[in-house]
């Protein structure tokens, strides 16, 4: 099922990148710059995997959960990754029509899906140097060595070349990264009027 983007004006702006790359600390940034306007929403995701687990803040449910949301037609779009699903909840849909901009955290592989049913999608990519991702993944205390190199050694999915894309690298400075980030956003923001 479509999404439209009501006016023609409701834009989802997907951000992706590996892991390590910090695109959660750029949209918690962001979610800050941004609070008490009405007209930028951050999606929530459902994700199984436990609310303790630390990184996004986002809607934990079990496979069971999940599965049942997808039968019942819940999510915009949804999509699996490293042993864990990951949805998008369909009242983002809402928040388009009334012509705002919703920005989600999303993946490489589900590009196409977020493409087949969002009318107006850009994407922002955020980057960091190989090495820069690896001291970043190792501080984090969840992966072995071993795993971390192969999380390195995998071929991200390319981005289709129809989409719009941004590239943000994150791997100097934070506040640069920052001031990048939300410069795209509130660009984008600002065209949508």
């Amino acid at each position: 099922m479509e999404c439209v983007a009501g006016t023609g004006k409701g834009l989802l702006i997907v951000v992706v990148g590996p892991s390590g790359a910090g695109k959660d600390t750029l949209m918690d940034a962001a979610r800050t710059h941004f609070s008490g306007r009405g007209n930028v929403h951050f999606v929530r995701r459902v994700i199984t995997r436990p609310a303790e687990a630390g990184g996004e803040d986002h809607e934990a449910v079990s496979r069971e959960t999940f599965d049942r949301l997808v039968v019942e037609d819940r999510f915009a779009v949804w999509w699996g990754a490293h042993g864990l699903k990951y949805g998008v909840p369909r009242t983002t849909c809402e928040e388009l029509a009334k012509g705002h901009v919703a920005i989600v955290n999303g993946s490489r592989s589900a590009l196409r899906a977020f493409d087949r049913v969002f009318t107006r999608v850009r994407v922002i990519s955020v980057t960091a140097r190989p090495e820069v991702l690896a001291e970043r993944l190792a501080a984090r205390g969840r992966e072995s060595r071993e795993d971390i190199l192969k999380r390195l050694a995998r071929t991200p999915a390319d981005i289709d070349g129809h989409l719009d894309v941004v590239t943000v690298d994150n791997s100097g400075a934070l506040n640069d990264a920052v001031k990048a980030f939300i410069g795209v956003l509130e660009t984008a923001v600002a065209k949508r009027v």
